[in-house]
This record gives C-alpha cells, sequence and structure tokens, in this order.
C-alpha cells in the first residue's frame, strides 16, 4: 500500500517538472553530432520522429516541455570550456540545461515538429539579431564632440521614436518591421502590438530586440526603414512607412510605401499588391510630420 501511495506522489511530481529538449533542427547538425559513439541515432527522419513521439507522451502525461535549438559547434565549445567530455550523454544534459536558461527555446503546445521547427529557428535568428546589434551599439563608445555614450542614448532615442508611432497608430492589430543596412548583413525586427482602446499591449522581449536595431540604425546613420501595418476587423488593412535618414524617420508616401511593399527584397521585382490592402502615407508624428531630434 505504502509503495503504491509512493509510486502515485512520484507520477505527480514528475508532472511538476518542466524539460528541455535539445532539438538537432537540420541533416547538417544532426550528421555533425554522429562523430560522437554515444550519439545513438543514425538517421535524421527517425530521429525527428522519436523526439515527436517523446514529446507526445510526455505532454500526455502532463507534463511541460521546451524545445531548444542544438548547435554541434557550441555544444563543442561549451565541452571545452567546462571542461566535460562530448562524447557523453550526461554532457549533452549539461548543455541542454544551459539552453533552457540562456538559449531561443519555443514551448510544445502538441503542434506538430514541421511547425514548431520554424518557430524555433525564427526565435535563435531573433536572439541572434538582437546580440549582434547590442555589440555593435556598445562598441560605438562616445561621441567626440558631446563625450555622450552614442548606443545608449540611440537606444534612448529609439525609445521616443517607437512610443511615438504606437500613440499615434489607429486602433486594431499593429505589425511592425524594422530593417537596417548594418554591415555585413541586413537586419531585421519585427513587433507585434494590440492597440485596445488607446492601451498598447505588446511583448517586452519583442519590443527591446525591436528598439535594439532601430537603435543601430539612428547610431549608425545607416539605411534603413520602418514598415507597420494595421489590422482592423471593421475596415481594410493600411500600411504606413519611414525611412531612417540621420537620427530621425521620413515618413513614406503613400506611393513609396506601396513600392517598398510591393517590391521583392532580394531580386528587386515587383510583387502583386493585396487585395483589401491600403498603402498610406503615415499619421503626423510631429513637425513636418516626421520625427526628428539628436540622439547624440
Amino acid at each position: 500500500m505504502a509503495h503504491t501511495q509512493h509510486q502515485s506522489m512520484r507520477r505527480v511530481l514528475r508532472r511538476e517538472i518542466a524539460g528541455t529538449i535539445g532539438l538537432l533542427t537540420d541533416e547538417q547538425d544532426f550528421t555533425a553530432m554522429r562523430r560522437y559513439r554515444t550519439f545513438a541515432f543514425d538517421n535524421h527522419t527517425t530521429y525527428l520522429q522519436q523526439v515527436e513521439s517523446l514529446l507526445r507522451a510526455l505532454a500526455a502525461q502532463g507534463g511541460h516541455t521546451t524545445v531548444a535549438l542544438f548547435d554541434p559547434e557550441e555544444y563543442a565549445e561549451f565541452c571545452a570550456e567546462s571542461g566535460l567530455e562530448p562524447d557523453a550523454p550526461s554532457s549533452r544534459t549539461r548543455f541542454t540545461a544551459e539552453l533552457a536558461a540562456t538559449g531561443p527555446t519555443v514551448m510544445y503546445e502538441g503542434q506538430p515538429l514541421d511547425e514548431l521547427v520554424p518557430d524555433l529557428v525564427d526565435e535563435a535568428v531573433r536572439q541572434a539579431t538582437w546580440e549582434y546589434a547590442t555589440s555593435l551599439l556598445a562598441r560605438i563608445g562616445n561621441c567626440a564632440s558631446c563625450g555622450e555614450d552614442i548606443g545608449r542614448a540611440s537606444f534612448a532615442h529609439a525609445s521616443r521614436l517607437l512610443s511615438r508611432i504606437l500613440e499615434t497608430a489607429q486602433a486594431g492589430h499593429l505589425h511592425l518591421v524594422c530593417s537596417v543596412s548594418a554591415v555585413p548583413e541586413l537586419l531585421v525586427a519585427a513587433l507585434r502590438a494590440d492597440d485596445d482602446a488607446g492601451t498598447i499591449h505588446l511583448d517586452e522581449t519583442e519590443a527591446l530586440e525591436f528598439t535594439t536595431v532601430l537603435a543601430l540604425g539612428i547610431a549608425t546613420r545607416s539605411p534603413g526603414g520602418l514598415v507597420m501595418r494595421i489590422t482592423a476587423h471593421d475596415r481594410t488593412d493600411r500600411v504606413y512607412g519611414w525611412r531612417l535618414r540621420g537620427e530621425g524617420l521620413e515618413p513614406l508616401t503613400a506611393a513609396e510605401v506601396f513600392d517598398a511593399y510591393c517590391t521583392d527584397v532580394d531580386s528587386g521585382d515587383l510583387v502583386s499588391p493585396e487585395s483589401g490592402v491600403d498603402y498610406c502615407a503615415p499619421p503626423d508624428l510631429g513637425e513636418g510630420g516626421a520625427i526628428t531630434g539628436h540622439a547624440h
């Protein structure tokens, strides 16, 4: 009787434990892990099927599991720095625990892996973009003329710009995308927000990432732009746009918004405009319809 009670209590406790699975999302990473003798899988497709079965089983038992992106190169570096033997399951477990605390993760909520994996990759790209933009901002240094920290001042200025845009936006679901042509690659950040009768609801992490990319564009005076799409149930979608100009945002005309939204970024070819979408000049954000100021 006591033994049965102990088993029941352990099952209850098991449901209280949140777990993390480190996932090898592509064939190349999977192949890299096969060099370890203790890595038991030899087929990526079978591996993914087994992971999905495990996730379903854990969910059926009432468990809460997150999935993290397992990078073999980062794993090897982690083992070298920690003095761990990389060809050991316990080392992979240690690394996965580290990913749960610091890396990109996605909660498993019953979705198939072909939906979860793109979300996980997107999350990893978002985090890498933010970390890269943050490091660049930190390395810019101080203004030669006034001594102000350029990165810090640019971030504060970008925060004011974003706040002003959200304050003047019409009610609805807002989707903003900021792109900055930083060297050596284009940085892109997205932010989703809901304006409910003047009250803005948004994800703070997304807002931080978005502001950081915008701040980098301001600090480096790089070419870039910002596009906002507003969706509401009682009207057609509306799209607005600005270009980065110096330390401010310059509004695009309706025609410029149309051209920007209906041009393929990679090829430069025209893309058919969506039906039921209005391409509009942005609302007045200040003197002359633009937000300007001095970040440093």
